[in-house]
Protein backbone atom coordinates (compact mmCIF):
# COMPACT_ATOMS: atom_id res chain seq x y z
CA UNK A 1 0.00 0.00 0.00
CA UNK A 2 1.43 3.43 -0.72
CA UNK A 3 2.22 6.27 1.51
CA UNK A 4 -0.62 8.06 0.62
CA UNK A 5 -3.22 5.04 0.77
CA UNK A 6 -2.18 4.29 4.17
CA UNK A 7 -2.06 8.22 5.31
CA UNK A 8 -5.46 8.49 4.09
CA UNK A 9 -6.57 5.60 5.56
CA UNK A 10 -5.30 6.51 8.94
CA UNK A 11 -6.89 9.89 8.43
CA UNK A 12 -10.73 8.26 8.25
CA UNK A 13 -13.24 7.28 10.82
CA UNK A 14 -12.79 3.70 11.95
CA UNK A 15 -16.14 2.83 10.85
CA UNK A 16 -15.43 3.49 7.03
CA UNK A 17 -11.92 1.76 7.28
CA UNK A 18 -13.78 -1.38 9.40
CA UNK A 19 -16.57 -0.85 6.16
CA UNK A 20 -13.32 -0.56 3.65
CA UNK A 21 -11.38 -3.83 4.77
CA UNK A 22 -14.51 -5.72 6.10
CA UNK A 23 -12.80 -7.74 8.77
CA UNK A 24 -15.88 -10.19 9.16
CA UNK A 25 -15.78 -11.27 5.71
CA UNK A 26 -11.81 -12.23 5.79
CA UNK A 27 -12.82 -14.21 8.86
CA UNK A 28 -15.22 -16.26 7.60
CA UNK A 29 -13.21 -16.77 4.11
CA UNK A 30 -10.22 -18.15 6.43
CA UNK A 31 -12.70 -20.18 8.06
CA UNK A 32 -13.43 -21.72 5.19
CA UNK A 33 -10.11 -22.00 3.72
CA UNK A 34 -8.65 -23.56 6.80
CA UNK A 35 -12.31 -26.22 6.86
CA UNK A 36 -11.21 -27.41 3.12
CA UNK A 37 -7.39 -27.72 3.93
CA UNK A 38 -8.65 -30.04 6.73
CA UNK A 39 -10.44 -32.00 4.16
CA UNK A 40 -7.70 -32.05 1.94
CA UNK A 41 -5.12 -33.31 4.65
CA UNK A 42 -7.84 -36.57 5.26
CA UNK A 43 -8.46 -36.98 1.56
CA UNK A 44 -4.87 -37.02 0.89
CA UNK A 45 -4.47 -39.43 3.84
CA UNK A 46 -6.64 -41.85 2.44
CA UNK A 47 -5.09 -41.61 -0.86
CA UNK A 48 -2.05 -42.65 0.75
CA UNK A 49 -3.67 -45.37 2.25
CA UNK A 50 -5.74 -46.44 -0.66
CA UNK A 51 -2.59 -46.27 -2.64
CA UNK A 52 -0.75 -48.94 -0.17
CA UNK A 53 -3.81 -51.25 -0.54
CA UNK A 54 -3.23 -50.81 -4.65
CA UNK A 55 -0.18 -51.85 -4.14
CA UNK A 56 -0.77 -54.96 -2.14
CA UNK A 57 -3.07 -55.90 -4.41
CA UNK A 58 -1.43 -55.71 -7.35
CA UNK A 59 1.26 -58.07 -5.75
CA UNK A 60 -1.24 -60.45 -5.38
CA UNK A 61 -2.58 -60.25 -9.10
CA UNK A 62 1.10 -60.81 -10.20
CA UNK A 63 1.39 -63.59 -7.83
CA UNK A 64 -1.95 -64.51 -9.82
CA UNK A 65 -0.01 -64.42 -13.15
CA UNK A 66 2.41 -66.57 -12.30
CA UNK A 67 0.58 -68.92 -11.15
CA UNK A 68 -1.40 -68.98 -14.47
CA UNK A 69 1.83 -70.13 -16.03
CA UNK A 70 2.45 -73.87 -17.13
CA UNK A 71 5.54 -75.04 -18.44
CA UNK A 72 5.70 -76.38 -21.89
CA UNK A 73 7.73 -79.26 -24.01
CA UNK A 74 11.01 -76.42 -24.28
CA UNK A 75 11.21 -75.97 -20.63
CA UNK A 76 9.42 -72.33 -21.20
CA UNK A 77 6.37 -71.53 -20.01
CA UNK A 78 2.97 -70.22 -22.00
CA UNK A 79 0.58 -68.80 -20.16
CA UNK A 80 -2.71 -70.82 -19.30
CA UNK A 81 -6.19 -70.42 -21.16
CA UNK A 82 -8.81 -69.65 -18.20
CA UNK A 83 -11.56 -68.77 -20.56
CA UNK A 84 -11.96 -65.41 -18.91
CA UNK A 85 -9.33 -62.60 -18.65
CA UNK A 86 -9.07 -62.40 -14.84
CA UNK A 87 -10.15 -58.00 -13.73
CA UNK A 88 -7.66 -56.05 -12.27
CA UNK A 89 -8.03 -56.02 -8.44
CA UNK A 90 -10.57 -53.27 -7.24
CA UNK A 91 -9.76 -50.66 -4.35
CA UNK A 92 -10.36 -51.75 -1.43
CA UNK A 93 -11.57 -48.15 -0.65
CA UNK A 94 -14.58 -48.89 -2.85
CA UNK A 95 -15.03 -52.72 -1.89
CA UNK A 96 -18.23 -53.60 -0.32
CA UNK A 97 -19.31 -55.66 2.61
CA UNK A 98 -21.87 -57.17 0.61
CA UNK A 99 -23.08 -57.73 -2.91
CA UNK A 100 -26.73 -56.13 -2.46
CA UNK A 101 -26.47 -52.57 -3.15
CA UNK A 102 -28.23 -49.69 -2.27
CA UNK A 103 -28.00 -46.21 -3.48
CA UNK A 104 -26.40 -45.12 -0.32
CA UNK A 105 -23.78 -48.37 -0.48
CA UNK A 106 -22.14 -46.54 -3.77
CA UNK A 107 -19.43 -44.62 -3.22
CA UNK A 108 -19.64 -40.82 -4.62
CA UNK A 109 -16.86 -40.21 -7.45
CA UNK A 110 -15.16 -36.79 -7.03
CA UNK A 111 -15.51 -36.14 -10.63
CA UNK A 112 -18.08 -33.43 -12.84
CA UNK A 113 -20.68 -35.05 -13.93
CA UNK A 114 -19.64 -34.84 -17.96
CA UNK A 115 -16.90 -36.78 -16.97
CA UNK A 116 -17.91 -40.77 -17.86
CA UNK A 117 -16.48 -43.28 -16.05
CA UNK A 118 -16.37 -46.17 -17.74
CA UNK A 119 -16.74 -49.84 -16.48
CA UNK A 120 -14.64 -51.43 -13.77
CA UNK A 121 -14.49 -54.59 -15.70
CA UNK A 122 -12.99 -52.29 -18.39
CA UNK A 123 -9.25 -52.68 -19.11
CA UNK A 124 -9.21 -48.94 -20.84
CA UNK A 125 -10.71 -47.67 -17.61
CA UNK A 126 -7.17 -45.53 -17.08
CA UNK A 127 -6.93 -44.07 -20.61
CA UNK A 128 -10.74 -43.87 -21.18
CA UNK A 129 -10.13 -41.02 -18.42
CA UNK A 130 -11.35 -38.06 -19.12
CA UNK A 131 -14.27 -39.12 -20.93
CA UNK A 132 -13.57 -38.67 -25.00
CA UNK A 133 -17.23 -39.35 -26.82
CA UNK A 134 -17.71 -41.66 -29.21
CA UNK A 135 -21.39 -40.89 -29.69
CA UNK A 136 -23.39 -43.03 -32.44
CA UNK A 137 -26.41 -40.54 -33.68
CA UNK A 138 -29.15 -42.07 -34.09
CA UNK A 139 -27.95 -45.54 -32.34
CA UNK A 140 -30.34 -46.63 -29.20
CA UNK A 141 -29.35 -49.32 -26.49
CA UNK A 142 -32.27 -51.49 -25.08
CA UNK A 143 -31.36 -53.11 -21.85
CA UNK A 144 -33.10 -56.63 -21.34
CA UNK A 145 -33.22 -56.72 -17.45
CA UNK A 146 -35.13 -59.64 -16.84
CA UNK A 147 -34.74 -63.28 -14.98
CA UNK A 148 -34.36 -64.47 -11.74
CA UNK A 149 -30.56 -66.14 -12.09
CA UNK A 150 -31.82 -69.45 -10.43
CA UNK A 151 -28.65 -71.00 -10.81
CA UNK A 152 -27.13 -68.28 -8.08
CA UNK A 153 -29.48 -69.12 -5.65
CA UNK A 154 -29.79 -68.02 -2.39
CA UNK A 155 -27.77 -65.27 -3.26
CA UNK A 156 -29.75 -64.28 -6.43
CA UNK A 157 -33.61 -64.05 -5.98
CA UNK A 158 -36.98 -63.09 -7.52
CA UNK A 159 -36.99 -60.08 -6.02
CA UNK A 160 -33.38 -58.92 -6.49
CA UNK A 161 -31.82 -61.02 -9.55
CA UNK A 162 -28.35 -61.14 -10.71
CA UNK A 163 -28.28 -57.65 -12.72
CA UNK A 164 -29.15 -55.96 -9.61
CA UNK A 165 -26.17 -57.43 -7.45
CA UNK A 166 -22.24 -56.31 -7.45
CA UNK A 167 -20.93 -59.49 -7.90
CA UNK A 168 -17.28 -58.09 -8.57
CA UNK A 169 -17.76 -55.84 -5.30
CA UNK A 170 -16.48 -52.48 -6.86
CA UNK A 171 -19.29 -50.89 -5.80
CA UNK A 172 -21.00 -51.38 -9.42
CA UNK A 173 -23.80 -53.76 -10.32
CA UNK A 174 -24.13 -55.57 -13.39
CA UNK A 175 -26.69 -53.56 -14.77
CA UNK A 176 -25.10 -50.40 -13.69
CA UNK A 177 -21.79 -51.73 -15.26
CA UNK A 178 -23.43 -52.33 -18.63
CA UNK A 179 -25.45 -48.99 -18.60
CA UNK A 180 -21.75 -47.45 -18.06
CA UNK A 181 -19.80 -49.65 -20.85
CA UNK A 182 -22.22 -48.50 -23.51
CA UNK A 183 -23.08 -44.70 -22.38
CA UNK A 184 -20.10 -43.55 -24.65
CA UNK A 185 -21.74 -44.87 -27.58
CA UNK A 186 -25.29 -43.16 -26.99
CA UNK A 187 -26.82 -41.15 -24.10
CA UNK A 188 -29.59 -41.57 -21.49
CA UNK A 189 -31.80 -39.84 -23.96
CA UNK A 190 -31.08 -43.12 -25.89
CA UNK A 191 -30.61 -45.92 -24.10
CA UNK A 192 -33.80 -47.92 -22.52
CA UNK A 193 -34.34 -50.88 -20.15
CA UNK A 194 -37.22 -53.45 -20.27
CA UNK A 195 -37.90 -55.04 -17.30
CA UNK A 196 -40.62 -56.48 -14.95
CA UNK A 197 -43.06 -54.22 -12.46
CA UNK A 198 -41.15 -56.09 -9.27
CA UNK A 199 -37.70 -54.24 -10.29
CA UNK A 200 -38.91 -51.21 -11.57
CA UNK A 201 -38.29 -49.44 -8.12
CA UNK A 202 -34.68 -50.93 -8.08
CA UNK A 203 -33.56 -50.03 -11.46
CA UNK A 204 -35.04 -46.81 -10.99
CA UNK A 205 -32.58 -46.29 -7.57
CA UNK A 206 -29.77 -47.90 -9.32
CA UNK A 207 -29.65 -45.54 -12.41
CA UNK A 208 -30.62 -41.90 -11.12
CA UNK A 209 -29.93 -40.78 -15.35
CA UNK A 210 -32.74 -43.09 -16.73
CA UNK A 211 -35.00 -41.21 -18.14
CA UNK A 212 -38.71 -42.26 -16.78
CA UNK A 213 -40.12 -42.51 -20.82
CA UNK A 214 -37.11 -45.06 -21.37
CA UNK A 215 -37.82 -47.74 -18.81
CA UNK A 216 -40.57 -49.54 -20.24
CA UNK A 217 -42.63 -51.80 -17.85
CA UNK A 218 -43.67 -55.34 -19.35
CA UNK A 219 -46.54 -56.71 -17.20
CA UNK A 220 -45.13 -60.45 -17.01
CA UNK A 221 -41.58 -62.34 -18.47
CA UNK A 222 -42.00 -63.27 -22.16
CA UNK A 223 -38.52 -64.34 -22.95
CA UNK A 224 -36.76 -61.98 -25.02
CA UNK A 225 -38.29 -61.68 -28.36
CA UNK A 226 -41.77 -60.10 -26.97
CA UNK A 227 -38.95 -57.38 -24.87
CA UNK A 228 -36.82 -56.51 -27.09
CA UNK A 229 -39.76 -56.09 -29.87
CA UNK A 230 -41.84 -54.12 -27.37
CA UNK A 231 -38.99 -51.58 -27.31
CA UNK A 232 -38.04 -51.85 -30.52
CA UNK A 233 -41.60 -50.96 -31.70
CA UNK A 234 -41.66 -47.98 -29.32
CA UNK A 235 -38.72 -46.48 -30.15
CA UNK A 236 -39.77 -47.06 -34.22
CA UNK A 237 -42.15 -44.59 -33.67
CA UNK A 238 -40.23 -41.93 -31.53
CA UNK A 239 -37.57 -42.49 -34.65
CA UNK A 240 -38.02 -44.28 -37.83
CA UNK A 241 -34.06 -44.48 -38.50
CA UNK A 242 -33.44 -45.49 -35.23
CA UNK A 243 -30.80 -48.61 -34.63
CA UNK A 244 -30.75 -50.29 -32.14
CA UNK A 245 -29.02 -53.04 -30.00
CA UNK A 246 -29.96 -56.08 -27.50
CA UNK A 247 -27.53 -56.25 -24.56
CA UNK A 248 -28.41 -57.97 -21.37
CA UNK A 249 -28.50 -56.09 -18.02
CA UNK A 250 -26.24 -59.28 -16.06
CA UNK A 251 -23.16 -60.43 -18.18
CA UNK A 252 -19.70 -59.47 -17.44
CA UNK A 253 -17.72 -57.73 -20.41
CA UNK A 254 -13.28 -57.36 -19.82
CA UNK A 255 -11.82 -55.01 -22.72
CA UNK A 256 -14.64 -52.19 -23.11
CA UNK A 257 -12.44 -50.44 -26.24
CA UNK A 258 -12.86 -53.93 -27.97
CA UNK A 259 -16.55 -54.71 -26.83
CA UNK A 260 -17.41 -50.55 -27.94
CA UNK A 261 -15.68 -51.01 -31.75
CA UNK A 262 -17.69 -54.60 -32.10
CA UNK A 263 -20.57 -52.41 -31.26
CA UNK A 264 -19.80 -49.54 -33.74
CA UNK A 265 -19.24 -52.14 -36.52
CA UNK A 266 -22.24 -53.83 -35.81
CA UNK A 267 -24.36 -50.34 -36.55
CA UNK A 268 -22.70 -50.25 -39.80
CA UNK A 269 -23.62 -53.56 -41.29
CA UNK A 270 -27.20 -52.89 -39.36
CA UNK A 271 -27.65 -49.85 -41.33
CA UNK A 272 -27.54 -51.97 -44.61
CA UNK A 273 -30.72 -53.76 -43.25
CA UNK A 274 -29.30 -56.74 -41.52
CA UNK A 275 -29.98 -58.19 -37.91
CA UNK A 276 -26.25 -58.36 -36.54
CA UNK A 277 -25.18 -60.44 -33.40
CA UNK A 278 -21.59 -60.40 -31.93
CA UNK A 279 -19.92 -63.46 -31.81
CA UNK A 280 -17.68 -64.34 -29.02
CA UNK A 281 -14.65 -66.01 -29.10
CA UNK A 282 -14.66 -69.28 -27.64
CA UNK A 283 -12.13 -70.11 -25.06
CA UNK A 284 -12.89 -73.53 -24.27
CA UNK A 285 -15.91 -76.19 -25.48
CA UNK A 286 -18.77 -75.15 -23.25
CA UNK A 287 -21.80 -76.73 -23.41
CA UNK A 288 -23.56 -73.85 -21.73
CA UNK A 289 -23.76 -71.68 -25.02
CA UNK A 290 -25.31 -71.51 -27.96
CA UNK A 291 -22.86 -71.14 -31.06
CA UNK A 292 -22.92 -69.57 -34.46
CA UNK A 293 -21.43 -70.48 -37.15
CA UNK A 294 -19.22 -68.01 -39.81
CA UNK A 295 -20.21 -67.74 -42.99
CA UNK A 296 -18.77 -65.25 -46.10
CA UNK A 297 -17.40 -62.37 -45.58
CA UNK A 298 -19.12 -59.56 -46.20
CA UNK A 299 -16.60 -56.90 -47.64
CA UNK A 300 -18.37 -53.85 -45.95
CA UNK A 301 -15.36 -51.25 -45.47
CA UNK A 302 -17.04 -49.73 -42.72
CA UNK A 303 -17.04 -53.37 -40.80
CA UNK A 304 -13.88 -54.92 -41.84
CA UNK A 305 -14.28 -58.09 -39.43
CA UNK A 306 -18.41 -58.49 -40.70
CA UNK A 307 -19.44 -62.02 -42.29
CA UNK A 308 -22.87 -63.64 -43.13
CA UNK A 309 -24.42 -65.79 -40.23
CA UNK A 310 -24.20 -69.26 -41.99
CA UNK A 311 -26.48 -70.92 -38.84
CA UNK A 312 -27.17 -71.06 -35.09
CA UNK A 313 -26.34 -73.76 -33.07
CA UNK A 314 -27.70 -75.03 -29.99
CA UNK A 315 -26.07 -75.65 -26.26
CA UNK A 316 -24.15 -79.00 -28.04
CA UNK A 317 -22.67 -81.88 -25.85
CA UNK A 318 -18.42 -81.54 -24.98
CA UNK A 319 -17.72 -83.64 -28.23
CA UNK A 320 -20.36 -81.74 -30.23
CA UNK A 321 -18.67 -78.43 -29.04
CA UNK A 322 -14.84 -79.32 -29.05
CA UNK A 323 -15.45 -80.25 -33.04
CA UNK A 324 -16.90 -76.79 -33.37
CA UNK A 325 -13.96 -74.99 -31.95
CA UNK A 326 -11.30 -77.18 -33.64
CA UNK A 327 -12.89 -75.99 -37.07
CA UNK A 328 -12.15 -71.94 -35.97
CA UNK A 329 -15.90 -71.36 -37.75
CA UNK A 330 -17.65 -70.69 -34.87
CA UNK A 331 -18.23 -68.25 -32.20
CA UNK A 332 -20.30 -68.10 -28.79
CA UNK A 333 -23.81 -66.67 -29.37
CA UNK A 334 -23.67 -63.95 -26.49
CA UNK A 335 -27.46 -62.88 -27.49
CA UNK A 336 -26.35 -59.40 -28.46
CA UNK A 337 -28.51 -58.03 -31.27
CA UNK A 338 -27.94 -54.72 -33.80
CA UNK A 339 -30.76 -54.31 -35.90
CA UNK A 340 -32.78 -50.93 -37.40
CA UNK A 341 -36.07 -51.10 -35.68
CA UNK A 342 -38.04 -51.08 -38.56
CA UNK A 343 -36.23 -54.05 -39.87
CA UNK A 344 -36.23 -55.82 -36.82
CA UNK A 345 -40.00 -55.39 -36.91
CA UNK A 346 -40.30 -56.52 -40.47
CA UNK A 347 -38.38 -59.51 -39.87
CA UNK A 348 -40.60 -60.69 -37.09
CA UNK A 349 -43.95 -59.28 -39.29
CA UNK A 350 -42.43 -62.18 -41.56
CA UNK A 351 -41.92 -64.86 -39.17
CA UNK A 352 -44.36 -64.25 -36.41
CA UNK A 353 -47.06 -62.29 -37.39
CA UNK A 354 -49.61 -62.39 -34.71
CA UNK A 355 -46.37 -61.38 -32.09
CA UNK A 356 -45.71 -59.00 -34.22
CA UNK A 357 -49.57 -57.56 -34.73
CA UNK A 358 -49.90 -57.48 -30.65
CA UNK A 359 -46.70 -55.52 -29.96
CA UNK A 360 -47.52 -52.80 -32.63
CA UNK A 361 -50.84 -52.44 -31.24
CA UNK A 362 -49.18 -51.94 -27.67
CA UNK A 363 -46.49 -49.42 -29.15
CA UNK A 364 -49.39 -47.16 -30.93
CA UNK A 365 -50.86 -46.44 -27.53
CA UNK A 366 -47.69 -46.42 -25.56
CA UNK A 367 -47.70 -42.53 -24.85
CA UNK A 368 -51.18 -42.31 -23.03
CA UNK A 369 -51.03 -44.16 -19.75
CA UNK A 370 -54.73 -45.09 -19.62
CA UNK A 371 -54.82 -46.83 -23.51
CA UNK A 372 -51.25 -48.26 -23.00
CA UNK A 373 -52.30 -50.35 -19.82
CA UNK A 374 -55.72 -51.74 -21.40
CA UNK A 375 -53.95 -52.57 -24.45
CA UNK A 376 -51.07 -54.70 -21.64
CA UNK A 377 -54.21 -56.29 -19.98
CA UNK A 378 -55.67 -57.43 -23.44
CA UNK A 379 -52.45 -58.35 -25.15
CA UNK A 380 -49.82 -59.00 -23.44
CA UNK A 381 -51.04 -62.44 -22.17
CA UNK A 382 -51.78 -63.37 -25.42
CA UNK A 383 -48.42 -62.84 -26.91
CA UNK A 384 -45.81 -65.81 -27.64
CA UNK A 385 -43.58 -66.54 -25.31
CA UNK A 386 -40.22 -67.07 -27.33
CA UNK A 387 -36.44 -66.30 -27.90
CA UNK A 388 -35.26 -63.52 -30.41
CA UNK A 389 -32.81 -66.49 -31.57
CA UNK A 390 -35.65 -68.79 -32.22
CA UNK A 391 -38.66 -66.06 -33.40
CA UNK A 392 -36.02 -64.25 -35.95
CA UNK A 393 -32.67 -64.47 -35.95
CA UNK A 394 -32.67 -68.38 -36.78
CA UNK A 395 -35.08 -68.02 -39.91
CA UNK A 396 -33.52 -64.97 -41.37
CA UNK A 397 -30.28 -66.26 -41.15
CA UNK A 398 -30.92 -69.32 -43.40
CA UNK A 399 -32.43 -66.48 -46.09
CA UNK A 400 -28.75 -64.49 -45.57
CA UNK A 401 -30.32 -61.46 -43.28
CA UNK A 402 -28.57 -61.93 -40.14
CA UNK A 403 -24.55 -60.77 -40.05
CA UNK A 404 -21.86 -61.55 -37.03
CA UNK A 405 -19.19 -59.27 -35.85
CA UNK A 406 -16.33 -61.43 -34.48
CA UNK A 407 -15.28 -60.07 -30.95
CA UNK A 408 -12.10 -60.35 -29.29
CA UNK A 409 -12.97 -59.31 -25.70
CA UNK A 410 -13.82 -60.86 -22.76
CA UNK A 411 -17.19 -62.33 -21.98
CA UNK A 412 -19.44 -64.12 -19.75
CA UNK A 413 -22.85 -64.47 -18.56
CA UNK A 414 -22.01 -65.79 -14.71
CA UNK A 415 -24.73 -68.43 -15.26
CA UNK A 416 -23.90 -70.10 -11.92
CA UNK A 417 -21.10 -69.81 -8.87
CA UNK A 418 -18.62 -71.87 -11.10
CA UNK A 419 -18.24 -69.39 -13.40
CA UNK A 420 -18.85 -66.36 -10.77
CA UNK A 421 -15.57 -67.85 -9.21
CA UNK A 422 -13.26 -67.38 -12.20
CA UNK A 423 -14.29 -63.80 -12.70
CA UNK A 424 -13.45 -63.33 -8.88
CA UNK A 425 -9.38 -62.55 -7.88
CA UNK A 426 -7.81 -64.51 -5.28
CA UNK A 427 -4.46 -65.62 -3.72
CA UNK A 428 -3.28 -69.37 -5.38
CA UNK A 429 -5.17 -72.58 -4.35
CA UNK A 430 -7.63 -69.95 -2.49
CA UNK A 431 -11.23 -69.86 -2.39
CA UNK A 432 -12.86 -66.89 -4.18
CA UNK A 433 -14.25 -64.38 -1.44
CA UNK A 434 -17.55 -62.49 -2.24
CA UNK A 435 -17.98 -60.10 0.45
CA UNK A 436 -15.97 -59.82 3.55
CA UNK A 437 -12.70 -61.38 3.34
CA UNK A 438 -12.33 -61.31 7.52
CA UNK A 439 -15.64 -63.52 7.56
CA UNK A 440 -13.68 -66.61 6.04
CA UNK A 441 -11.20 -68.58 7.19
CA UNK A 442 -9.61 -71.23 5.74
CA UNK A 443 -6.77 -73.78 6.34
CA UNK A 444 -5.62 -76.29 3.48
CA UNK A 445 -8.73 -75.15 1.78
CA UNK A 446 -8.18 -75.12 -2.39
CA UNK A 447 -10.47 -73.37 -4.95
CA UNK A 448 -14.27 -72.96 -4.75
CA UNK A 449 -16.32 -70.08 -3.81
CA UNK A 450 -17.30 -68.67 0.15
CA UNK A 451 -20.65 -65.56 0.21
CA UNK A 452 -20.59 -64.81 3.94
CA UNK A 453 -23.67 -63.39 3.16
CA UNK A 454 -24.93 -63.52 6.57
CA UNK A 455 -22.27 -62.05 8.59
CA UNK A 456 -21.41 -65.35 10.45
CA UNK A 457 -17.70 -66.38 10.64
CA UNK A 458 -17.67 -69.40 8.16
CA UNK A 459 -14.61 -71.92 8.30
CA UNK A 460 -13.27 -74.22 6.03
CA UNK A 461 -11.00 -77.36 6.59
CA UNK A 462 -9.72 -79.53 4.40
CA UNK A 463 -12.28 -79.18 1.82
CA UNK A 464 -11.68 -77.91 -2.41
CA UNK A 465 -13.75 -76.56 -4.96
CA UNK A 466 -16.86 -76.34 -2.38
CA UNK A 467 -19.94 -73.19 -2.97
CA UNK A 468 -20.65 -72.37 0.41
CA UNK A 469 -23.25 -68.86 0.28
CA UNK A 470 -24.79 -68.72 3.50
CA UNK A 471 -27.00 -66.06 3.60
CA UNK A 472 -29.42 -64.81 6.66
CA UNK A 473 -32.14 -66.99 6.13
CA UNK A 474 -30.48 -69.89 3.79
CA UNK A 475 -27.26 -71.88 3.42
CA UNK A 476 -26.51 -73.52 0.06
CA UNK A 477 -23.50 -76.01 -0.02
CA UNK A 478 -22.48 -77.37 -3.08
CA UNK A 479 -19.23 -78.30 -5.15
CA UNK A 480 -18.50 -76.31 -8.36
CA UNK A 481 -18.71 -79.41 -10.16
CA UNK A 482 -22.49 -79.75 -9.64
CA UNK A 483 -23.25 -75.42 -9.66
CA UNK A 484 -25.42 -75.61 -13.06
CA UNK A 485 -28.07 -77.89 -10.90
CA UNK A 486 -28.71 -75.18 -8.52
CA UNK A 487 -31.54 -74.81 -10.77
CA UNK A 488 -33.47 -78.03 -9.46
CA UNK A 489 -32.80 -77.14 -5.97
CA UNK A 490 -35.05 -74.06 -6.39
CA UNK A 491 -37.60 -76.05 -7.57
CA UNK A 492 -37.67 -78.30 -5.22
CA UNK A 493 -37.62 -75.61 -2.52
CA UNK A 494 -40.93 -73.99 -4.29
CA UNK A 495 -42.58 -77.65 -3.99
CA UNK A 496 -41.13 -77.81 -0.54
CA UNK A 497 -43.63 -74.87 0.44
CA UNK A 498 -40.67 -72.52 0.94
CA UNK A 499 -41.40 -69.90 -2.03
CA UNK A 500 -40.83 -66.68 0.30
CA UNK A 501 -37.36 -67.82 0.07
CA UNK A 502 -37.09 -67.77 -3.54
Amino acid sequence: MSTFSQAFNRSKPAEQVSNHVAPLGIEAMFAQILEAVQRSQSEISELKQECQDLRHANASLERQVRDGLQQNGNGNYSRMQTGFNTPAPSSPQMRAKSPFLTPSSIPALAAPTTVYVPSPLGDNALSSYPFVTRDIPGFYVVIPAGGAGTRLWPLSREGHPKFLLDLTLKGRSLIQATWDRLLPLTSPARTTVVAGPGHIKSIREQLPDLISHNLFCEPGPKESMAAIGLAAAILARRDPDAVIGSFAADHMISGDDAFLSAVAEAVDVAKKNYLVTIGIAPSHPSTGFGYVRLGEKLNISEAPNSRLVSSFKEKPDARTAAAYIATGNYRWNAGMFVSKATFLMELLKEYKPELHDGLQQIAACWDDETLRQNALNDIWSGLEKIAIDNAVAEPAAVEGKVAVIPATFGWDDVGDFSSLADLLPAEANQPRILGDTNLVLTEQVAGGIVVPGSGRLIACLGVDDLVIVDMPDTLLVTTRARSQEVKRLVKKTRDAGWAQLL
